[in-house]
């Protein structure tokens, strides 16, 4: 009795349509490079992060062309950047400033709907991007009371300019994003000096 191994090893290859452990050659290595990095999947970008975030480090000169594309990304690392810094100071505070964020997006696009009329144009998504981006200047307020004697006097006057820098990028974000709600700056401004007021007491106390 004789076995004929070539043909054996022969048969096995043209079942599988090749050799055994081919593993489809090159095209498999090919077919991973082509898909998208793992953030563009989850929709977050941090190119457009960082543009975002630097065109409210100028309150005098706030870009809104690049906040018409709303994400909550960025306000999603603010917050957490918030959370941190003051957890170094000793205050566990996540459930409240992530509260007062909601509720803070709401009130404003509750105010926003209401002076607006039928002619609001802003959605809550948007609102809430806008009030988490322009909570940067609340985040170095923040890092830098650190560094600052509780209940002095330059704490509190710091505090003061860093609401107006917050107040003065989110209420120019919302009349640009809104085209032509000029005549309600004032009350827009109002609101938001409301919400950066409250969430700046969360630091300096």
């Amino acid at each position: 009795m004789s076995f004929d191994i070539g043909a054996a090893t022969t048969t096995s290859s043209n079942i599988y349509g090749g050799p055994i452990g081919g593993g489809g050659g090159p095209s498999g290595s090919a077919s991973f490079e082509d898909e998208e990095p793992l953030l563009d999947e989850l929709g977050i970008h941090p190119d457009q992060i960082w543009k975002k975030t630097k065109a409210i480090l100028n309150p005098l000169r706030v870009n809104p062309a690049v906040h018409k594309d709303s994400d909550l990304s960025g306000p999603i690392i603010l917050y957490l950047s918030l959370c941190l810094f003051q957890l170094l100071a000793g205050k566990i505070q996540f459930g409240v400033i992530l509260g007062w964020i909601v509720v803070s997006s709401i009130f404003l696009y509750v105010v926003f709907n209401m002076l607006a009329g039928r002619n609001g144009k802003l959605d809550l998504h948007t609102c809430t991007s806008v009030v988490g981006y322009c909570l940067l200047p609340v985040v170095i307020l923040s890092a830098a009371s650190l560094f600052l004697p509780q209940g002095s006097s330059g704490r509190f006057i710091i505090a003061g300019i860093f609401v107006l820098w917050a107040t003065r990028a989110c209420t120019g974000l919302m009349v640009a994003l809104a085209d032509g709600e000029e005549e309600h700056r004032g009350l827009i401004a109002y609101a938001c000096f409301l919400i950066y007021t409250l969430f700046s007491l969360l630091v300096i106390f």
